[in-house]
């Protein structure tokens, strides 16, 4: 039987907002999945822009390499929390993958989130 854990992003202090500080890859490390291959994170992140003007936000999911691992979303400005990853899975591996994010300007953008660990 599968056992369920909701946590809080690894890059969250105590589960609050990480604001993006990068502007280019690699990104802010959002979280870091597992090294047992046996598990897998659900990770769901959404985005809000305190700017006043739309800023484009890349999340990095599970590598660096562009476009395959990358999601692209332009946030607009104060439009409060904005769905960008709806539950997509990371399995555990050897070397633990790592979701980032970067966005155009630094410190405008930050991700709230959780990740629904499942372990067998």
């Amino acid at each position: 039987m599968a056992n369920f854990d909701k946590l809080t992003l690894s890059g969250s202090t105590d589960g609050r907002p990480i604001l993006v500080a990068a502007t280019s890859s690699p990104g802010t490390t959002i979280h870091t999945g597992s090294t047992t291959t046996t598990t897998f994170d659900e990770v769901w992140i959404y985005a809000m822009n305190t700017d006043t003007t739309a800023r484009k936000l890349t999340v990095q999911f599970g590598g660096t390499t562009s476009p395959n691992d990358e999601i692209e979303v332009t946030i607009q400005p104060e439009a409060g929390l904005v769905t960008i990853v709806p539950g997509f899975p990371i399995k555990g591996n050897a070397t633990a993958l790592v979701v980032r994010a970067f966005a155009a300007t630094a410190n405008v953008v930050t991700i709230h989130g959780f990740v629904n660990r499942i372990t067998a």
